[in-house]
């Protein structure tokens, strides 16, 4: 076996270890979203789900993406028996983190006090909002998430989101049981990351002391130096992430303002059902990226092309198969989970599928882009798709409902793989004219000696 098809080979199956926790995850998350509808009723699980959203919203906006730091700044030292300077990553990694739940947790309390009205819950929910705005403490732990796909150790990474929903149902299932009211169902989802952050931080750690890369690390040191624009690329994977919000966060924020709590409800619903059928092709974009990093750090641009190609080609029959399931099951799958109530809102969930089948054929794209130091380039892009996202999403909701979000949803994804390709392809091309001019300077350098 040679070593692309061994690359390839180790992708699919850390992608596969991947998804035998998201798959316990998918089922074990319906389950405790069917649980909350039938507890709480569809009103009451619209304003559970605009209380969460906006928890998670702030995170992914203050996040920095710094298991991205790891990788592309960590893979060469970590190659190359640099321990000093794969601290130095570290150390930067886990102040992103630091610095960005604090600031989280300032924004999401404030928020959820003062501006819980317009985001429609009653003012009575203030304080059990507020509370759940702590978890943002247990969502950043990026850099724990970083090291261990970075040691590949990806079946740890498996148990962390089938922890989390295997907490949030057994404490959905006790209210259920208990005819709870809402603020114990939002306990019981607050639960959940917290179990996952307390036990991918543990691994992480334990990993460090067994490889001893923890031997003489000081938590106050240097940051950024000697780490040649770390900080441009910090800055630019976290506004990705954050544009990245306003196709998931900010359209169910809108679409519970302009319709009502149980219309968000039902398109949280048929965006987790169609998320959790495109889980099994998105799983390799984490499983991609280490690939990638220590490609780039040994020099090998022409086989992370084709890596990518790879990669593009199993998404496309992926793809395929999502859209014929969805067509197939869809319907009846929405009104198991959530009741005949929500019937109507399969055919909103057809366009959640085709926007994520959009998203699996432009899968290896962005982490191409990232892995080239082009961060700044996928932002751009981001940019431009979200705004034009954001201002056609409003009067498509307000005009044709749920239909609207979901054909703007369709839009920004059709739009966004577009873009990135484009952006791709003149990185690609400006990577390699740098790499012919090369040879012919240090040939002219050479002739220059040979004339004195």
């Amino acid at each position: 076996m040679n070593a692309e098809t061994s690359v390839l080979g180790r992708v699919l199956a850390n992608a596969g270890t991947l998804l035998g926790g998201r798959t316990v995850n998918a089922v074990v998350s319906l389950g405790y979203i069917g649980l909350t509808a039938h507890g709480l009723g569809d009103k009451g699980l619209g304003l559970l789900v605009m209380i969460t959203t906006f928890t998670q919203f702030l995170t992914e906006v203050v996040k920095f993406q710094s298991w991205q730091t790891i990788l592309q700044y960590g893979a060469k030292p970590l190659l190359e028996g640099d321990r000093t300077l794969f601290q130095q990553v570290v150390r930067l990694s886990l102040f992103l983190d630091l610095s960005s739940s604090l600031i989280g947790l300032l924004l999401g309390v404030g928020g959820a006090l003062l501006f819980g009205w317009f985001l429609g819950w009653p003012r009575e929910l203030d304080p059990a909002a507020a509370l759940y705005a702590l978890t943002v403490i247990f969502t950043t732990s990026a850099t724990s998430v970083g090291l261990l796909r970075l040691f590949d150790r990806f079946r740890y990474l498996a148990a962390e989101q089938a922890i989390n929903s295997t907490v949030r149902l057994i404490g959905s299932g006790i209210a259920f049981l208990t005819h709870a009211p809402l603020w114990v169902y939002l306990i019981a989802w607050a639960a959940g990351p917290m179990a996952s952050f307390l036990y991918i931080s543990t691994i992480a750690w334990r990993e460090l002391l067994q490889r001893r890369l923890l031997e003489e690390f000081r938590v106050i040191g240097p940051l950024g130096a000697g780490l040649p624009g770390v900080w441009k690329f910090a800055w630019a994977t976290n506004f990705n992430s954050t544009l990245d919000v306003a196709f998931t966060h900010v359209i169910t924020l809108m679409v519970g303002r302009l319709l009502g709590p149980a219309d968000a409800g039902f398109w949280k619903v048929g965006r987790q059902v169609a998320d959790g059928m495109a889980k099994p092709a998105r799983l390799m974009i984490p499983a991609l990226y280490p690939e990638l990093a220590k490609m780039r750090a040994q020099g090998g641009d022409a086989a992370m092309r084709k890596l990518a190609l790879q990669i593009s080609m199993l998404g496309g029959a992926v793809a395929g198969g999502l859209l014929l399931l969805t067509a197939l099951i869809g319907k009846p799958l929405l009104i198991l989970i959530v009741g005949k109530s929500s019937g109507a809102a399969s055919g909103v969930m057809t366009w959640q599928v085709a926007a994520a089948a959009i998203g699996i054929l432009a899968l290896p794209l962005e982490p191409m882009l990232v892995s080239m130091r082009a961060a700044g380039a996928a932002l751009r892009v981001r940019v431009m798709v979200s705004a034009a996202f954001l201002l056609a999403a409003t009067p498509l909701v307000m005009t044709f409902g749920l239909t609207g979000a979901g054909a703007a949803l369709v839009g920004a994804a059709l739009a966004m793989a577009i873009g990135m390709f484009l952006t791709l392809r003149t990185t690609l091309a400006r990577s390699s004219v740098l790499r012919d001019n090369e040879p012919s300077c240090a040939d002219e350098a050479n002739d220059a000696k040979g004339d004195r």
